[in-house]
């Protein structure tokens, strides 16, 4: 009875593409159903939210599931009757459905450890690692039993293969010809067609909850979808001002806040920024600390105790308690620290072409007589960043400028944060030691999963999670200002410490603004007043404020803030995701999406977004501001403004 079931079900051989069509479902549903179960303290249950989550979801599961079958129909359509009706094809069929059900199970396994790190599915920053596969795999190997976890994913994709052998074996007998198989050929390649016209990852952003939004979706269908949406023309997909009334209202932001506007009316950006009196010539050590979130430290209401030194520290320096990160990524960081832009949609200007001379941090520095380096822990052809820093007034010093007898610890990122600063010490003296001065930009690499380090430093053993791999930094900062202060140049220098990004972007809004949160340290006993700076500030903000503290007059670029000489109600922030771009001012949040008109929220006294304003009036004119911000950096970096 079940064969004869099976022979009627199995009219012809394309009864295999429905039968991995389901196989795609069902794999899909399930990674959703534990996501989110996963994620359950941070989803709204609502009934909306659950019925969209599985329709739309599975929605994007069969879209999902026209392109994955493509290689098993046109071998099916392609496959002659003579060659398919042969014995050993079954073994063919039998090994492709292996081979089929083993890449679900591993995207599914990835998908879960992808949304362990990022509460996201998987995005640009998933099609990035594609690309850095050394490190990649190395971060994955290092943080997972991935050996077990691979021979558990052979082990159940052979236990499937081997139930569904039935349904595969009765497609043989069933002959077919070429001309009867074109048809069937032709009607289903038209569905991936017109999904690939018609379908985009905006039909699955239904919900105010970022999470629902993201279960909506397919992991796989993302994966494609980030590669094909890596960068996003501004003009194209965003909203815009005409180009004369854009470049006015450059004009007067910048103007009205820094300095005298080079050439009015026009697109430059060039302004000067003036200050009356000495320049003060110190040495300066910028540290940017991988994922340090504003939370982690007891000064913002921490309550874990990993940050022993930076909160002693924070006494005794400036502390700026209001400043955001410009997007999620270190990429974006040192965008943000290094050429003082708010984020452009898509990639980071860091790995983008045509990115060489760009007017930097490290150009005001050369200019006024300092050696600029930028110093990494890591390899640093990894995200670009070499590549960029070189040809943009840096020397790049990496992990290959370390002998093996100079490393305590590393991992795939790169060497223990101890080394890396005994590293940029060296960097430091070496410049010093020539009666030159020092612009140093450090990035630390071990607050990072695997989150390992040296054994014997801290109270937390390595490899137990990212409070541990937080409170190692603390305590390489603090040795690193320790051994500092035994240098000749140590009063004569000026530390930064500062995230690049937080440690989680994930929210249950899409652009949530305290996972946008971070520190800033300003150090310099003798030249610099403690005290804290409570103003909104943005981390383009830095650099022009940096320069400013240290009185610098110059020609600028930039579309930083130096927050002491700003205006009062000029403040604003910028934080974005690789496709949303946010603009807070005050007590409002607006969001700019593609293709969709400007979004403004009104936001309470924790930063929380309260309601939607409709966009008129009052809030059509920050809608205004921000669109400005963004077209104009968007066009400056297209037009080639910001070369140096």
């Amino acid at each position: 009875m079940r064969d004869a079931f099976l022979r009627k079900f199995n009219k012809n051989r394309f009864v295999l593409v429905i039968l991995l069509v389901a196989l795609v479902v069902a794999f899909s549903l399930t990674t959703r159903i534990a996501l989110l179960v996963f994620s359950a303290a941070s989803f709204d249950f609502t009934f909306r939210n659950l019925i969209g989550v599985i329709t739309i979801g599975i929605f994007f599961d069969l879209v999902n599931a026209s392109y994955f079958v493509l290689p098993l129909l046109v071998f099916l359509w392609l496959m002659p009757e003579r060659v398919y009706q042969k014995k050993w094809n079954r073994v063919v069929l039998f090994s492709l459905f292996f081979l089929f059900t083993s890449v679900l199970l591993f995207n599914a396994a990835a998908e879960g450890f992808f949304w362990d790190e990022f509460n996201t599915r998987f995005n640009f920053i998933a099609v990035d690692y594609l690309v850095y596969t050394t490190e990649v795999i190395g971060n994955i190997r290092q943080s997972y039993p991935i050996e077990w976890i691979i021979v558990a994913i052979l082990t159940l994709s052979f236990l499937v293969t081997y139930v569904l052998r039935n349904f595969i074996l009765y497609t043989a007998p069933a002959p077919i010809p070429f001309r009867k198989r074109t048809p069937w050929f032709l009607s289903y390649l038209s569905i991936p067609m017109v999904s690939f016209f018609f379908v985009d990852s905006r039909l699955h952003h239904f919900s105010n909850n970022s999470y629902a939004n993201e279960l909506a979706g397919n992991g796989m269908y993302e994966l494609f979808a980030a590669y094909r949406n890596n960068e996003l023309d501004y003009d194209q997909f965003y909203p815009h001002l005409n180009e004369k009334q854009a470049n006015q209202n450059i004009f007067s932001m910048l103007h009205s806040s820094v300095g005298d506007i080079a050439q009015p009316g026009t697109s430059s950006i060039i302004h000067k920024v003036k200050h009356s009196g000495p320049e003060k010539k110190l040495n300066v050590v910028l540290i940017s600390v991988e994922s340090l979130s504003a939370s982690f430290l007891n000064s913002f209401g921490g309550d874990k105790n990993i940050t022993p030194y930076l909160d002693s520290l924070s006494q005794h320096s400036l502390l700026f308690t209001n400043l955001y990160a410009t997007g999620t990524r270190t990429v974006r960081g040192l965008e943000a620290l290094s050429l003082a832009v708010p984020p452009t949609p898509g990639q980071s200007i860091v790995r983008r072409p045509n990115n060489e001379h760009l007017f930097t941090l490290a150009n005001v520095f050369n200019e006024k007589g300092y050696e600029s380096k930028f110093i990494y822990g890591g390899y640093g052809y990894f995200d670009n960043m070499s590549y960029f820093f070189e040809n943009n007034g840096y020397t790049v010093v990496d992990r290959s400028a370390l002998a093996d007898e100079e490393i305590d610890y590393e991992n795939i990122w790169g060497v223990a944060d101890e080394n890396l600063f005994t590293l940029a010490l060296r960097e430091i003296d070496a410049t010093t030691s020539q009666n030159k001065l020092s612009f140093t930009h450090i990035l630390t690499t071990s607050n990072h999963r695997p989150y390992t380090y040296p054994e014997g430093r801290i109270n937390i053993p390595s490899h137990t999670g990212r409070e541990g791999a937080v409170k190692y930094t603390d305590y390489a900062i603090n040795k690193f200002l320790n051994d500092a202060s035994r240098k000749d140049w140590y009063a004569n220098t000026l530390f930064i410490i500062v995230a690049d990004h937080c440690a989680s972007s994930a929210g249950k809004t899409e652009l949530p603004i305290e996972k946008y949160h971070i520190p800033m340290i300003i150090f310099s006993p003798g030249n610099i007043h403690s005290g804290k700076q409570d103003r909104l500030m943005s981390q383009i903000d830095i650099a022009p404020t940096i320069l400013g503290l240290l009185n610098f007059s110059y020609t600028s670029k930039f579309f930083g803030y130096d927050i002491f000489t700003l205006p009062k109600g000029k403040e604003r922030a910028f934080i974005s995701t690789y496709q949303l771009l946010g603009y807070m001012k005050q007590d409002s949040l607006v969001i700019l999406a593609p293709n969709k008109p400007a979004e403004v929220y009104l936001t309470g006294n924790k930063n929380e977004i309260v309601r939607n304003i409709p966009t008129r009036e009052s809030a059509s004119a920050i809608a205004n501001e921000a669109i400005t911000w963004y077209q104009g950096a968007s066009n400056a970096f297209k037009d080639g403004a910001l070369k140096n």
